[in-house]
């Protein structure tokens, strides 16, 4: 009888949202200090995984233009196999649906998805604390996708706190642009010293994005889409990439202002979730 566990098994890797992005100073290592607040979404790429039995990790599909080796997908398997020393491999591909460098996590995320898959398929048993200090290795962003849960966030923004949001529906856009985290980081104009906020002043705190002004001023278009969405909305940026996003009551309120997006900025409506779908995925494995 065939072993469940050598079944192709489809995991999400969800996108998340900067609620608010503020740095508070810059370490003696270059790193720098930041807060801000992950709200997970029910907007997900998919990791498609089957072990097997021969020891090889083959990329099946994936990002045009990204040799596998540096995949994120195959850089967490061959992480995860290097901790624990298994002899196992992998068949791994993903499809992709979030927007690639918009900031909403969509590498950092299917590289978490790939090592919960795979610590489950591989038996390897190890804990959301090892699979976190691994994915640290990966991206700062790899520990809140493996929490799986909304969370403030400080360090690096790896120092996790589990927080409980107001579920919300957002209008997602993307110009298509591509944005420098590296020159972001380096602009001279960037904020590095807000004070430091307690989960407490959380929302009426400042709420801003760090980088926004940044972005604006070297990238057009991100400048453009803020106008535009600023006469129906309040937009935010989230995280580093080119994604804005601005919150809407309902459902409805959302999808209607997509209507009116213009035609070359691609757009979404998403919903923010309380617990990342990964989790019930990874718990189907475990049972089999």
């Amino acid at each position: 009888m065939e072993n469940p566990l050598d079944a192709v098994w489809r995991i999400p890797a969800p996108a998340k949202l900067n609620l608010f992005l503020h740095i508070t100073g810059v370490r003696e290592d270059g790193y720098h200090d930041l807060q801000t607040i992950f709200q997970l979404l029910d907007f997900s790429d998919e990791v498609v995984l089957q072990r097997r039995h021969d020891g090889k990790i083959n990329r099946t599909h994936g990002l045009e233009g990204i040799k596998p080796q540096d995949d994120l997908i195959i850089k967490a398997a061959n992480a995860l196999r290097h901790h624990t020393g298994t002899q196992r491999g992998a068949d791994i591909g993903v499809v992709k649906r979030l927007p690639v460098g918009g900031g909403i996590g969509g590498g950092s995320s299917d590289a978490a998805s790939t090592l919960m898959g795979l610590n489950q398929l591989w038996e390897c048993d190890l804990n959301d604390r090892e699979l976190q200090d691994i994915g640290r290795t990966l991206g700062a962003d790899v520990p809140v996708f493996i929490n799986g849960k909304n969370a403030w966030a400080e360090g690096i923004g790896d120092l996790l706190t589990d927080i409980s949001l107001p579920e919300k529906w957002y209008l997602l856009i993307h110009p298509d642009v591509h944005i420098s985290t590296a020159n972001l980081f380096s602009s001279d104009e960037l904020t590095r010293d807000k004070p430091l906020l307690k989960i407490r002043d959380f929302p009426d705190a400042d709420t801003s994005n760090v980088f926004e002004e940044v972005a604006r001023k070297q990238y057009p278009e991100v400048d453009k889409v803020f106008r535009w969405l600023g006469d129906f909305a309040k937009p935010k940026l989230t995280g580093t990439g080119s994604c804005i996003f601005a919150a809407l009551d309902t459902q409805e309120l959302a999808s209607k202002l997509q209507t009116q997006v213009p035609k070359q900025w691609n757009s979404f409506v998403v919903k923010s979730v309380s617990e990342s779908p990964v989790l019930k995925t990874v718990q189907n494995i475990s049972t089999v």
